[in-house]
């Protein structure tokens, strides 16, 4: 079979984040290292300045064959030519999404509360975020703290991939990739890193190893 979603490590990007350089510069060091998906998450800028960067990570991204998701911005999904877009439970719905982009190739679903499994949100994403699995500052919007046991819950109700996001980092990626994770997405432990090739590449050894 097919699979749909054989990505393993998932960036989560915004210049914010960056610690001053340059975001598409950090995310061709994590390419590098080994992230083989990239968001881009501007939640403050303006559709126009969202679309700006968008397009200019999109041109290095398809450099190294490596597909492009937008958080939450259906239009700067489309226009960038974005392989899929993120989605959380107070945004544009996935089942809206599906109705008017047919061109979606990844539709991904942050994952807050069980009864969302449930849903028909869930059921049509290709992908679920489980958002926190731990606390994080790049996240304070949040209503639960997942946890690993939170990973297997979820991971005994759904067969869909799971990605796991939320103060992921090289010490306990093993562990989140054991409690069921397919996925994991990554924010501050790449983009603040001083060196985000040499974190990316630490991070994506430890979730070889925890699935052999």
């Amino acid at each position: 079979m097919l699979n749909l979603f054989p990505y393993r490590l998932y960036l989560v990007i915004s210049e914010a984040d960056c610690a001053g350089r340059d975001f598409v510069r950090v995310a061709e060091q994590a390419v590098l290292g080994g992230v083989d998906l990239v968001q881009l998450r501007e939640k403050h800028a303006t559709p126009d300045e969202f679309l700006r960067k968008a397009e200019r990570l999109q041109t290095m991204l398809q450099t190294y064959h490596v597909p492009l998701i937008i958080n939450d911005n259906l239009d700067v999904a489309v226009q960038a030519q974005a392989f899929g877009i993120h989605v959380g439970r107070s945004d544009c719905s996935p089942t809206h999404i599906r109705s008017v982009w047919k061109g979606c190739r990844s539709l991904g679903y942050s994952i807050e509360q069980l009864d969302q499994l449930e849903t028909q949100d869930a059921q049509c994403s290709d992908c679920l975020g489980i958002s926190p699995v731990f606390k994080t500052s790049t996240k304070t919007d949040t209503v639960t703290e997942w946890g690993l046991d939170g990973i297997r819950t979820i991971r005994h109700r759904t067969d869909k991939p799971l990605v796991a996001i939320g103060h992921i980092n090289a010490a306990n990626t093993g562990d989140v990739m054991r409690a069921g994770a397919d996925c994991l997405a990554v924010v501050s432990a790449i983009c603040q890193a001083p060196n985000p090739q040499q974190a990316a590449q630490e991070i994506r050894d430890q979730i070889d190893q925890a699935v052999r």
